[in-house]
């Protein structure tokens, strides 16, 4: 396993809270973070089928791009009984051409799990997958799941995205109804987030 021993991370992401919350999980191993942003770095396409090969193209078109480690992440929600869809496509399931419904992309999910009489538990995992590319072609692979249940009607107002029908194991709430650190202190991300850090460790 290659160890991250430079001082600055690009994390390619435009997305500000995402940047932020990396930061702060990086802030004890003094590492500075960059995000995709400051580089005007354009979003590649992702244009495999699995976390794996979606967060790769990301890590290494932006380590290509800038000469600076390059650090992304692909998620989503894999339901059981749908053969893991949304899976990947997790986002594109809330696309109505003119932005992102994720309550008619919840609704469907429901729907689709009912057509298919799909037995109680209906079980589900929220997936994250970490890579952390060097500028020459190398890269770390971090993965990380949070197992769970899909509930109807959708609860909680917290979160985002499937958080409204998603109760993780262990839980009697979903992470819609979860206090938002209380969420990133358990999640996919977390539990993938706990197995990056070995890079950093001194």
């Amino acid at each position: 396993m290659r160890r991250f021993d430079g001082k600055t991370l690009l994390v390619a992401t435009h997305n500000s809270g995402k940047l932020e919350e990396i930061a702060d999980l990086l802030k004890p191993f003094g590492i500075s973070v960059t995000g995709a942003a400051e580089h005007d770095l354009p979003e590649p396409d992702e244009t495999e089928d699995t976390f794996v090969g979606n967060a790769r193209i990301k890590a290494h078109a932006a380590a290509q791009a800038t000469g600076l480690p390059a650090l992304a992440d692909d998620s989503g929600l894999a339901v059981d009984a749908l053969d893991g869809a949304p899976g990947v496509y997790t986002a594109d399931w809330a696309e109505t051409g003119s932005g992102r419904d994720f309550p008619m992309a919840m609704e469907k999910v429901w729907t689709r799990l009912e057509e298919a009489k799909a037995p109680e538990p209906r079980t589900a995992q929220f997936c994250c997958t970490f890579v952390l590319a060097w500028p020459d072609g190398h890269d770390e692979v971090f993965e990380g799941r949070m197992p769970g249940r899909i509930v109807w009607p959708m609860r909680g107002d917290q979160g985002h995205g499937f958080d409204p029908i998603f109760q993780p194991d262990g839980h009697d709430i979903t992470f819609g109804e979860m206090d938002r650190w209380e969420k990133n202190r358990i999640s996919h991300r977390a539990r993938a987030f706990e197995k990056l850090v070995s890079l950093f460790e001194r």
